[in-house]
């Protein structure tokens, strides 16, 4: 049975975490942490956990968190995260860490879009980016993994067999993102007020969200090149759930059923990605650790569709799927 800690338990991919381990047989919760005053229940908190788990939510050190724990999710932000994941990994403990501060391989980009200093910048580029469809044999023997952002694995994994078999140009492709509330976390704020976002569908942080060099980094590899996407997120007033449309410009003549076999060959073996035929929607995979993908050739442009729930598939779900791959459980576990 592996101990489980998870680090920053207060919001919402931290509950989808809690309920999926509750789940997993192999898992035992030992240790929430927030820096919430006093030491609230976990059901005072999240009311759905209500007679599910008997835990309270306490301010750990991470010497603390290492001894009552195998392994640490980590839902911090970033920059608070690096500063816990660095002594947790240092001390022996396997890390999944949610935020943005091990994806990113270059110190130098990520200084430039988070605008701050990395305190374990010696582990940039050498953590594997937790991916399970692309990246396994890095994840399984990881000690710490980087999970991916939410809107990156709705783009990459809609654009990743297209540019590895050389089918649309690496430049030129655009994602254009829309998103549920939930994807903003639980913390109040002025745009995801109720009557702010109610009836209102906006785009926001247009060429400046950071998730693009995310995107960049990991289609650069399946491009074998440098690439530079648009990535242009919105905001839906839904609870949860990404649709991404992504375009690109074929590298020759191509057929849509060559680009829908393309994305079957890729994702035969992975459960977790189906390939359809229909236009997916979000409530097709709400709830659920899918990402459903479809591609159509429209006017000599290649689109590609790809919905996933972001608080599952973007975050807790991968997460769950990553934990299975580092310790040898099937990938499914929990997840179906």
């Amino acid at each position: 049975m592996i101990r489980i800690g998870i680090l920053g338990a207060t919001g919402y991919t931290a509950l989808e975490l809690i309920k999926l381990l509750l789940r997993h047989p192999e898992a035992r919760i030992t240790a929430l942490t927030s820096r919430q005053q006093g030491e609230p229940h976990v059901a005072s908190v999240h009311p759905a956990l209500t007679g599910r788990l008997d835990l309270r939510l306490r301010d750990l050190n991470a010497e603390q968190v290492a001894a009552e724990c195998d392994c640490v999710f980590s839902c911090l932000p970033h920059g608070a995260s690096a500063q816990v994941v660095k002594p947790l990994v240092d001390a022996g403990v396997r890390v999944v860490d949610f935020s943005a501060d091990y994806r990113l391989k270059d110190i130098a980009v990520y200084r430039q879009w988070y605008e701050e200093t990395h305190c374990d910048a010696a582990r940039l580029g050498h953590v594997p980016y937790g991916l399970p469809e692309l990246f396994a044999e890095q994840i399984a023997p990881a000690s710490l993994v980087a999970n991916p952002g939410c809107y990156p694995t709705s783009a990459i994994l809609a654009m990743w067999p297209l540019l590895k078999n050389g089918l649309v140009e690496s430049s030129g492709i655009i994602f254009d993102s829309k998103s549920g509330v939930s994807g903003a976390g639980r913390t109040p704020k002025l745009s995801t007020h109720f009557p702010e976002c109610n009836e209102s569908f906006s785009a926001y942080n247009v060429g400046r969200h950071r998730h693009n060099p995310e995107i960049d980094q990991v289609l650069g590899t399946a491009a074998g090149q440098p690439i530079e996407t648009i990535f242009t997120p919105h905001l839906v007033p839904m609870n949860r759930g990404i649709l991404t449309t992504a375009y690109g410009q074929p590298t020759d003549q191509v057929s849509e059923p060559q680009l829908m076999d393309a994305l079957r060959a890729a994702y035969a073996d992975q459960t977790f990605v189906q390939v359809v035929d229909h236009l997916p929607a979000t409530k097709d995979v709400s709830g659920t650790n899918f990402c459903q993908l479809t591609a159509r050739l429209v006017r000599g442009r290649v689109i590609v569709i790809s919905c996933i729930d972001n608080l599952v598939k973007g975050a807790s779900g991968a997460a769950v799927q990553n934990f299975n791959w580092m310790y040898g459980f099937p990938e499914t576990t929990a997840l179906l």
